[in-house]
């Protein structure tokens, strides 16, 4: 029996509202560590996600469904491919913040939306209505103005949205709860991570670990940071459409386009100002749908 008590599909709402808000402000969180680099953070990113992931695991008493995954060939092997997706995932995320391509990044997480609702409807066999296509259309449309003024940072938005919609997908088609699934994926990239420490702790710069008490307490905040979001999402991808998952994301993009506005102090162009009134105009067009068909259904019920 896992650990996890089922619930109702509406039930990832609030899991999934509550990663996106912490990916949203996690910029802020890097901002702290920003002199490490990217791939040694990454790498203590993930020694640091495994005990507490553990821990939870331990106080759910979910330690048999992880061991179950382990001896699951087709269960591991999707895991091992999500674990890759969201290393990537990371590493590249973690780049562009530290060399300042805050707009990059939030456009990956405006594409990422769009791959989420192609997957869901080609992949999974997810339907969608027409005002629903209608917003994935609007969506689209300020997509491709951003696309047309950020040819040479394409790369990490393109690169951020496939692997975390890839990643999403991965996870939510393998029979594996939540956390047991973001402890196997901790564990396998373990092995790596130790090695990119130990490479950086024998350079001669030496590891930013030994650097400072506070800025190894802020690394090891990372994992914190890493294994709650990640959890909620999961477990939100695993109850809700992943269509409408996919629309959900739009919150975070959104908080990371405003904090480079704001905070990070980055130019704002014209054309940035109509994708971002054109993706709000989408996630208004998204959510009016919501309400509606559950109006209807509730006159049916009647």
């Amino acid at each position: 029996m896992s650990g996890e008590i089922p619930q109702p599909r509406q039930s990832g709402l609030v899991a999934g509202l509550s990663a996106y808000f912490i990916w949203g402000f996690l910029p802020l969180y890097l901002l702290l560590v920003r002199e490490v680099p990217a791939f040694e953070f990454v790498g203590w990113r993930i020694i640091w996600t495994l005990p507490i992931c553990l821990l939870i695991v331990a106080i759910r008493h979910q330690g048999r469904e992880v061991l179950r995954a382990f001896g699951n060939k087709r269960s591991l092997s999707m895991l091992a491919a999500s674990s890759v997706l969201i290393g990537l995932n990371w590493l590249v995320y973690v780049w562009a913040i530290q060399h300042d391509h805050v707009y990059a990044a939030s456009l990956g997480y405006y594409i990422n939306p769009l791959i989420n609702v192609l997957l869901g409807t080609f992949v999974l066999g997810e339907k969608l209505s027409r005002r629903q296509w209608l917003a994935v259309a609007i969506a689209a449309a300020g997509v491709a103005l951003l696309l047309g003024g950020a040819l040479t940072t394409l790369w990490i938005s393109l690169t951020l949205g496939l692997s975390f919609g890839t990643y999403g997908l991965l996870r939510k088609r393998v029979d594996v709860g939540a956390l047991p699934g973001l402890t196997i994926e901790s564990t396998l990239l373990l092995v790596p991570a130790a090695g990119i420490a130990w490479w950086y702790a024998a350079s001669p710069a030496g590891s930013a670990f030994a650097q400072s008490p506070e800025l190894s307490f802020t690394i090891v905040l990372g994992g914190a940071l890493t294994a709650i979001p990640l959890l909620l999402f999961a477990i939100a991808a695993r109850r809700m459409d992943y269509s409408t998952l996919g629309f959900l994301q739009f919150l975070a993009p959104t908080i990371v386009f405003i904090l480079g506005l704001t905070v990070f102090d980055q130019p704002l162009q014209t054309v940035q100002i109509a994708c971002f009134v054109l993706i709000w105009t989408a996630i208004a067009v998204f959510v009016w749908d919501i309400l509606a068909r559950r109006k209807a259904d509730k006159v049916l019920q009647a």
